[in-house]
């Protein structure tokens, strides 16, 4: 029998060496001889018995054959007279319970941010001129309040995003769905919450009272200081938002302590110093956590962040995921998310046959009540899966699931980052490449640099505070953005 190395990815932390296991998505610590097993096969392929016999001088036989065993288990390596067996093609034989409904109550907003994907230049849908309502009705929200508690199915919990345009400009009937869907999940028998993504400059005292006193999660749309926040995010008049937004962002702060508050950044060419806005947004305005993210947009866009931008990211990204590292071995908070995020999914070591909850565990909700992949389809036609009052097809989301998954990305089947990224936002495929199907090429070194720095973090922590890691034993992975 003659060994050679299968699919891994190599890092090293707190003086150890790892592996990272694709495609099982583990991670797994070497020790002398397994080291010394890799480093052997790292020159080629080896008949057992002679790789054995290498070894001898250094090892017990027991334990070099005991090591083996345990790197083909978990398919480090293997038998190269058998090309190693893909992993199974796993889709959903039936529909997954709904974990997040995202409820687009308002197409409309009082801001003109130049980058927004549903206004700006690459927008797929024409909320402002198109037949979709501009508000969502009551009558088509408590649909949707239905739609959620009846395909969460055997969950006992259900979990409400409201969503826009600028999620308060529909307020009124925000509250009054709250309070409907209150109701109608105790009689049910279940558990349900609320969150809602804003940008801040409609929290009026009233609606921070309500918010506060309901316990709803909130996300602030806000991408930085003064400066970084009115280059893109302005009125219909050209004006800046932060002037406006600031003072009632920290009236939130101090009101709202039931749930923690996050920030959500759009990071443009322009706006990239990620550690300025960390710490303006962290240790000025107050934020538990802030969350970044590149704009999605075409290419071509002034704002779009070309390669040589990615890599100023990734350096970014790196010196703030140290300062997260130092605080997490000190047990302290740090609220970079993308750091926790990406922990999160290392430590469950899923395997992701798809990018996110997008049309499976996730879906979104248009003012009219047609439900899409997520809610950056909402209102889509190419994009949609059913309606809330009439549910939707589970063959149109097995004919998505098939076609979807990483498998039939072609250029993903020989990354190592892939149980992590399995290709990317469907959204941004869209927009770049003009289909969901599509893997996001723009940013694959990005992802592989970002998800090496993250390894390096979990090792780390592994070795020197293990305890910081059991924060993510049971934490749902699922996020709107």
């Amino acid at each position: 029998m003659t060994l050679g190395l299968r699919e891994f990815h190599p890092f090293e932390a707190a003086g150890r060496r790892y592996l990272y296991l694709v495609p099982s998505a583990a991670v797994f610590a070497l020790d002398d001889c397994s080291e010394a097993i890799l480093a052997e096969l790292g020159r080629g392929p080896q008949p057992l018995a002679e790789l054995t016999q290498t070894l001898a001088a250094r090892f017990d036989a027991v334990e070099v054959t005991d090591t083996i065993a345990e790197l083909q288990r978990v398919r480090a390596l293997g038998e190269m007279a058998a090309k190693a067996a893909p992993m199974p093609k796993i889709v959903p034989l039936r529909p997954v319970p709904l974990q997040t409904l995202v409820v687009n109550v308002t197409n409309q907003c009082n801001l003109a941010c130049t980058y927004c994907y549903e206004y700006g230049e690459d927008k797929i849908v024409d909320t402002e001129n198109g037949q979709q309502p501009k508000f969502m009705s009551e009558e088509t929200a408590r649909e949707s309040v239905e739609f959620a508690l009846r395909e969460s199915r055997e969950n006992k919990h259900a979990h409400i995003t409201f969503f826009g345009g600028e999620t308060l400009m529909n307020f009124p009937v925000l509250k009054s769905t709250i309070a409907y869907a209150r109701r109608r999940a105790a009689e049910v028998g279940k558990d349900i919450d609320f969150s809602l993504t804003t940008n801040a400059t409609l929290l009026q005292p009233d609606v921070i009272e309500f918010l506060a006193n309901q316990r709803v999660g909130v996300t602030i749309s806000i991408d930085g200081p003064e400066e970084m926040q009115d280059k893109f995010r302005v009125f219909n008049n050209g004006q800046g938002s932060y002037a406006m937004a600031a003072p009632k962002i920290k009236a939130l702060l101090q009101r709202h302590r039931t749930r923690p508050v996050g920030a959500r950044v759009t990071l443009t060419r322009q706006t990239l110093d990620v550690r300025r806005i960390y710490q303006h947004l962290s240790e000025e305005l107050g934020f538990w956590e802030v969350g970044f993210a590149p704009v999605t947009t075409a290419p071509g866009r002034d704002y779009a962040i070309a390669d040589q931008g990615f890599d100023h990211l990734l350096e970014q990204f790196r010196a703030l995921a140290a300062d997260y590292l130092a605080a997490a071995l000190e047990n302290r908070h740090h609220g970079f998310s993308n750091v926790r995020e990406t922990l999160q999914e290392i430590h469950h070591g899923h395997a992701k046959a798809y990018p996110c909850g997008a049309g499976i565990g996730l879906m979104g909700v248009s003012t009219d009540g047609r439900v899409a992949l997520c809610h950056r389809f909402a209102g889509s036609d190419d994009h949609g899966l059913g309606t809330v009052k009439d549910g939707v097809s589970w063959e149109r989301q097995q004919a998505f699931l098939d076609t979807h998954h990483v498998a039939n990305k072609t250029d993903c089947s020989t990354c190592w980052a892939r149980p992590i990224c399995a290709g990317g936002c469907y959204h941004e495929a869209n927009t770049r490449y003009g289909t969901t199907q599509a893997p996001n090429l723009h940013y694959c070194e990005w992802i592989r640099g970002w998800t090496h720095t993250c390894l390096e973090i979990y090792g780390e922590l592994a070795e020197k505070n293990p305890a910081f890691l059991s924060q993510f034993d049971d934490e749902p992975t699922e996020k709107v953005s």
